[in-house]
């Protein structure tokens, strides 16, 4: 198994943001892994005074005494309008690992559109880089099952912002609404409804 990790984490003006939830995953992976050397990934992290940058925080499993790598970059935000379905029932991405590959293929599959929404077993699950919420007129839902639980979707589900369900492909068209969410966009609402973004 490929074992090396990594979160990626908001820093904008020296404010690093959610770092309790990257805490947890990074805990969660290492105790999987049966890992006993916990460390505290706010020491590590020391960003820029000045502007908005991605905090990619890496680390490797293969021994009980891990490293962390940090490295700093400016962070300009890619605008994604459209998405396209691709379904993959194979697709396993429980751990935020360094090892895309998977990924990296179905999203060359985009054609036109500028990302990709995961389909397995006839579900929704993420696009390439963020998970995503709809609205259905009353409130917001999130994928049950998604293929990476995401920091700031633990964070809204906890605050009771967003609620998780089963989504099904036929379901979208039920759905005003999409944003998507990671740690760098927060919760970012498409101005386009569900139908139009969500390309079949």
């Amino acid at each position: 198994m490929y074992n090396t990790f990594f979160e990626t984490i908001k820093a904008d003006d020296g404010k690093v943001f959610n770092i309790s939830f990257h805490q947890e995953r990074y805990e969660r992976v290492l105790k999987y892994f049966g890992i006993s050397d916990i460390k505290k990934l706010q020491k590590f992290i020391k960003p820029p005074k000045s502007g908005l940058f991605r905090c990619r925080l890496v680390y490797e499993i293969s021994k009980d005494s891990h490293t962390l790598n940090v490295t700093y970059h400016e962070y300009k935000k890619r605008e994604i309008s459209s998405l396209k379905l691709v379904y993959c029932d194979d697709i396993s991405y429980r751990f935020k690992s360094t090892c895309r590959d998977r990924l990296s293929e179905l999203y060359a599959l985009r054609d036109e559109c500028d990302d990709i929404l995961i389909v397995k077993n006839s579900l929704i699950t993420d696009t390439s880089i963020a998970n995503i919420a709809f609205f259905d007129s009353i409130r917001w839902v999130t994928p049950a099952s998604p293929l990476l639980k995401g920091t700031t979707r633990e964070k809204l589900l906890r605050e009771g912002k967003i609620f998780e369900e089963n989504i099904h492909v036929d379901d979208l068209e039920r759905f005003s609404k999409v944003a998507l969410m990671n740690a760098m966009i927060d919760f970012d609402i498409i101005t386009k409804n569900a139908k139009d973004f969500c390309a079949r």
